[in-house]
């Protein structure tokens, strides 16, 4: 599948080489498996904006923008504000 192609390489290059992109963890639906869902941890504002500023993430978007169906962006509240990921 050609999107799972785009966001592979988009994940493994966003987590080795921007140091604010603390997790992007991407799962598929086990019966729906053209639907997904990416949880993306940043340290800040900042860390976000340079993101999707990056060309590796803009080559994502434009790779994906004719498959990508639907899109939901929910910005969240962690309950521990302090946890570090492993």
């Amino acid at each position: 599948m050609r999107y799972r192609a785009f966001l592979t390489e988009e994940v493994t290059v966003s987590m080795r080489l921007e140091p604010g992109v603390r997790a992007l963890y991407a799962v598929s639906e086990k019966d729906r498996p053209t639907h997904f869902t990416i949880l993306e941890i940043y340290a800040d504002r900042a860390a976000y904006e340079a993101h999707i500023k990056s060309a590796h993430f803009l080559k994502y978007k434009m790779g994906t923008k004719d498959m990508v169906k639907s899109l939901e962006l929910i910005d969240t509240v962690p309950l521990i504000a302090d946890m570090k990921i492993k």
